[in-house]
């Protein structure tokens, strides 16, 4: 399976930006699919996972970014409001076949495949 992240790039604190996970290969529909960010000098994080019983987020992101499966595009979209500075990261998708416990669905261990990454810039 590969992935293909795309939709990242410069707006302002306040904007949105809608990120796609496309996959190859393979299907989202019945996969878990993750997205994950790493900041400058900072340890990559967990952002938002959709699995069988739905999504979750890291509290970080919660109430603003929102994940969903685009079954027709066979991906996965992170829409993103709200932006501030702290959200500036490269962001990165990776999924695993199957369902996965919250638990697993929120650590970088608990995926089998990793898409490249896709810059986002949140800067006035």
């Amino acid at each position: 399976v590969q992935l293909q992240a795309s939709g990242g790039g410069l707006v302002q604190p306040g904007g949105s930006l809608r990120l796609s996970c496309a996959a190859f290969g393979g299907t989202v529909s019945g996969s878990t699919v993750g997205w994950f960010r790493q900041a400058p000098g900072k340890e990559r994080e967990f952002v938002a996972a959709i699995r069988w019983q739905g999504a979750i987020y890291a509290s970080t992101v919660r109430g603003r970014f929102t994940i969903s499966r685009d079954n027709g595009k066979n991906a996965v979209s992170l829409q993103m409001n709200s932006l501030n500075p702290e959200d500036t990261a490269v962001y990165t998708c990776a999924a695993r076949p199957g369902n996965s416990i919250a638990s697993v669905a929120s650590t970088e261990g608990g995926y089998d495949y990793w898409g490249q990454g896709t810059l986002v810039t949140v800067s006035s």
